[in-house]
């Protein structure tokens, strides 16, 4: 990592761990709207108002960062969602959000492709950047914990009905990392001359990037299954209340946070390739685990607390190692509009997955949760096996 890196760093971990909390916090929402009567189809389609957004703009965010600059847009978009945050206490219609969300998602795809242009643009060696983007991004697994740690003591509190009110951490969160950002001088992307999107997008995809494109979308599809609903799994399928269910998840979380700080501290001594093929193996072993103790033993058995967030460890690694090992490809000048279609891409395997999940809670399918998930991995590790081969061709040619 370069010099100029390591003072950018800290708000550059700071911005991962505001837009976590304020993706992350869906589970949150989900719980408690779902005990204000909300029906689950209608749930599961807010995580769409915050993931279509974040398809939509991605583009065209780029432009707007060519054009503004990295600094004043990561600035902008954090100020945002502090305003976001403190306003959202105040407002108790289910229609605000709808927007709340939207506006959150539109907000992170800026941050995300400055974020990533910033890492590209000071690393080139494909085992640095994993480090650094496993490194930077498991903030982003704090976040998660930290939410849901928050939150869950909130609710189980006896100010509960006042639970939307730790949104002003954000927001004061927010205004910290603005403030570093602002004393910063940070390198701009390579700038390049406008050209037409769609000629500009058609010249850049080749069958490698499609494949990794899906990549990407199932292993978004995997984190959102647990991320937002298992929570709400817990409580409604394991009988426990509120409070545990969020602090489980957290587990969750801090689990995904230490497999991201050890992959970034032992990746070097490794094959990306076969560590990321490894994780999904550990993953695939621990959900039969899961299956078995399901279906053999008793359907509520609450060792299964204690087994999900181990998947965790090895799920956390696959998404910054496969974004690693592509982005080192990219050359600098096309990096924003890389990360452009990551942001779309992961926004919509987290949308889609949210849908599904909803489906399957509102049919009162809860046995078959851990079950849908292994199909799901499986489809992964394919897809996965997939983009290696193809990977090995190009670069023999």
């Amino acid at each position: 990592m370069t010099t100029k890196l390591s003072k950018i760093s800290l708000p550059l971990k700071l911005t991962f761990l505001i837009f976590s909390m304020v993706l992350n916090c869906m589970g949150i929402v989900i719980l408690q709207l779902s005990e204000a009567k909300i029906t689950y189809d209608k749930l599961g389609f807010l995580e769409s108002f915050k993931d279509i957004p974040v398809a939509l703009i991605s583009l065209f965010a780029v432009n707007f960062i060519s054009k503004f600059g990295t600094k004043k847009s990561l600035i902008l978009a954090l100020s945002i969602v502090g305003i976001c945050s403190i306003i959202l206490p105040f407002i108790e219609v289910f229609w605000f959000y709808k927007l709340w969300f939207a506006i959150i998602g539109a907000c992170f795809a800026i941050g995300k492709i400055c974020v990533f242009g910033v890492i590209r643009n000071n690393i080139s060696d494909e085992k640095t950047l994993a480090k650094t983007m496993n490194s930077v991004e498991a903030s982003f697994m704090i976040g998660i914990f930290v939410v849901n740690t928050g939150f869950g003591w909130l609710i189980s509190s006896q100010f509960s009905q006042f639970w939307k009110f730790g949104f002003l951490f954000i927001s004061v969160l927010s205004a910290i990392t603005i403030f570093l950002f602002s004393r910063l001088e940070i390198a701009e992307p390579v700038k390049k001359e406008k050209e037409n999107l769609i000629k500009e997008l058609s010249e850049f995809i080749s069958p490698l990037i499609i494949v990794f494109l899906a990549v990407l979308f199932s292993i978004v599809f995997v984190e959102q299954s647990f991320n937002s609903w298992l929570p709400s799994f817990y409580k409604n399928h394991l009988k426990v209340n509120s409070f545990f269910a969020l602090q489980a998840s957290s587990f969750l979380a801090l689990f995904s946070y230490v497999g991201r700080m050890i992959t970034s501290n032992i990746i070097h001594r490794f094959s990306l390739s076969k560590y990321y093929v490894w994780c999904l193996v550990l993953i695939v072993s621990v959900l039969s685990i899961i299956i078995g103790i399901q279906f053999l033993g008793p359907k509520d058995s609450k060792i299964l607390l204690f087994l999900f967030p181990v998947i965790g460890l090895f799920l956390s690694p696959l998404y910054p190692i496969i974004n690693s090992k592509m982005i080192t490809r990219i050359n600098k000048e096309n990096v924003n509009l890389f990360t452009s279609l990551i942001v779309i891409f992961s926004s919509l395997g987290s949308s889609v997955s949210s849908i599904m999940m909803s489906i399957l809670f509102g049919n009162q399918l809860l046995n078959y949760y851990s079950v849908y998930i292994l199909f799901a991995v499986l489809v992964l590790f394919t897809i996965s096996l997939v983009y290696f081969t193809i990977s090995r061709k190009t670069l023999k040619k």
